[in-house]
């Protein structure tokens, strides 16, 4: 009997197009190899070790926050907490972002937001290797000035002022 050869079951792959072939750059001894810039665009931040971020967030005034949340009976509250939670995860990629900010901030009646919102917002500062404006403590401006009316306002007025110098030292205007 007569051995027949085994044909293999899968043909070689072709070498790959020449459009595919990785460009290769000739450095002689003492150059440095030159590397592309990174592109950079206006309404995109760059974080300082080169990480490109999303898109930068708006500025609001914290005195409209506070007046148009009065007006509407707390109805921008709520679209407050959820837009300002989806730019910062847009912009970081990382954080709660909108739908679960305004999960917690309904299902908890704004117990747990005051400590997260802040949080957040020196997540952002500490990315970049600054330091933190606002954490999670200070949400205990709501909780423990809550009686008196003053420890919201001090928690908007440091959460929200916090949030707007971040977004215009990224380019915000």
């Amino acid at each position: 009997m007569e051995e027949q050869p085994v044909k293999p079951m899968y043909a070689p792959a072709p070498p790959p197009p020449a459009h595919y072939a990785p460009q290769q750059q000739v450095v002689s001894y003492g150059q440095q190899p030159q590397h592309p810039a990174p592109q950079q665009h206006m309404q995109y931040g760059v974080a300082p070790h080169g990480r490109p971020l999303g898109p930068v967030g708006k500025v609001r005034s914290t005195w409209a926050v506070l007046g148009l949340s009065l007006i509407t009976f707390g109805i921008y509250a709520l679209y407050y907490h959820f837009a300002t939670h989806e730019e910062m995860k847009q912009h970081s990629g990382e954080g709660v972002g909108g739908a679960i900010g305004l999960v917690l901030y309904i299902f908890t009646l704004g117990l747990v937001t005051p400590f997260v919102l802040p949080n957040e917002v020196g997540n952002l500062y500490a990315r970049q290797g600054r330091p933190r404006p606002v954490s999670a403590t200070t949400g205990l401006w709501v909780l423990l000035g809550w009686i008196i009316l003053v420890g919201p306002l001090v928690w908007l007025i440091k959460t929200n002022g916090a949030l707007n110098a971040y977004w215009r030292s990224m380019g915000a205007r």
